[in-house]
């Protein structure tokens, strides 16, 4: 009898132990996230994957040359904007390293019609608009009919809107 006591108490105490790691746990996790959350909502200057890719891998660059979307290749990439760019091409790469402004997308390469509303949203690389010279992107072809629809305002008010987002 005395041996269950002894056994049942060093459980008890045991558990108590655990409980107290874990709420010392999960207030340190809970911490953490929060403190990775408040750094993940800064608004990084380029739109990109989780991975650094801006515009998902495609080449800027081939949009003005190829009309149209193209996936560029491990072979030819270059970190600006602390984004990493890909082309298809080290024709195309030398042409972006030359003048990056000219063949980036407006806006970090956020969705067009979202920065023109006040906000950032993700892109689809295959809903872009070449506009005055300068590449757009939205988050999908629905969005950018929408966007197309009054395209000169939305332009206007998204190079109004652009700069206030960066420093949200």
């Amino acid at each position: 009898m005395l041996r269950l006591f002894i056994d049942q108490r060093t459980i008890s105490n045991t558990l108590a132990i655990s409980r107290a790691g874990i709420r010392k746990f999960s207030l340190l996790f809970s911490f953490l996230l929060l403190s990775w959350a408040s750094s993940a909502s800064a608004l990084d200057a380029v739109h990109q994957t989780w991975t650094g890719k801006a515009i998902d891998g495609y080449d800027p660059v081939a949009y003005f040359t190829n009309g149209g979307p193209t996936e560029g290749v491990k072979d030819f990439q270059y970190e600006w904007n602390d984004a990493t760019w890909y082309f298809v091409s080290e024709e195309n790469l030398e042409k972006f390293k030359a003048s990056p402004e000219k063949y980036a997308p407006q806006y970090g390469g956020y969705c067009a019609w979202a920065v023109s509303q006040g906000y950032t949203a993700s892109t689809d690389p295959e809903a872009w608009d070449i506009h005055d010279g300068k590449l757009y992107l939205n988050y999908s072809k629905s969005v950018q009919q929408t966007w197309l629809q009054d395209k000169a305002n939305n332009i206007v008010s998204g190079d109004k809107n652009w700069p206030g987002l960066l420093k949200d």
